[in-house]
């Protein structure tokens, strides 16, 4: 069985003037990075693998989310996830070897799409209609190795957010 992690980056701030790519967290972003991260240590959601775009506020939220985790997994920062659609993404992880968890840290729409193209119709389902930032899915696959996963294949283990932790309302 293979484990696949989705967790959206937490909320980022619009400073004017900052290009995308440079956008740091906001303030509810730093509270609700740390929150995930946490619920993760104590659920033993430790990817053995971390695929991070490179963007700051993604790099941010893994520092956040990690900064009290009992164990370091391996770290990668992949060009390939930043503003990547589904397919990409699915390429990228089809690409890794058997790490499991595998972990991707990143951005909507790729996010959200990728869960939907993963999961089976009946999973998919159950996912909400919007995937907030700071948004964790988790999605088990019953096959021996990322080449093998396919679209609508994986069952959704948990979905996980800031507001499902009591942590305020759900955010875009």
């Amino acid at each position: 069985m293979l484990r696949l992690i989705l967790l959206r980056h937490a909320k980022s701030a619009w400073p004017q003037g900052v290009a995308d790519r440079d956008r740091p967290l906001g303030p509810r972003g730093r509270m609700n990075a740390p929150a995930i991260g946490a619920y993760m240590n104590e659920h033993d959601l430790i990817p053995a693998l971390a695929l991070i775009s490179p963007s700051r506020r993604t790099l941010e939220t893994w520092t956040e989310a990690t900064r009290d985790w009992d164990k370091a997994p391996e770290l990668a920062f992949e060009e390939a996830i930043y503003e990547a659609p589904a397919g990409r993404l699915l390429d990228l992880i089809q690409q890794q070897s058997e790490a499991s968890p595998l972990m991707i840290v990143g951005h909507n729409s790729g996010m959200e799409d990728l869960a939907a193209l993963l999961l089976t119709p009946a999973e998919r389902a159950k996912m909400p209609s919007k995937y907030p930032t700071a948004g964790l899915c988790v999605i088990d696959f019953a096959a021996a190795d990322w080449p093998d996963i396919a679209p609508g294949t994986g069952t959704l283990e948990r979905f996980v957010t800031p507001r499902s932790l009591n942590l305020g309302p759900e955010e875009d």
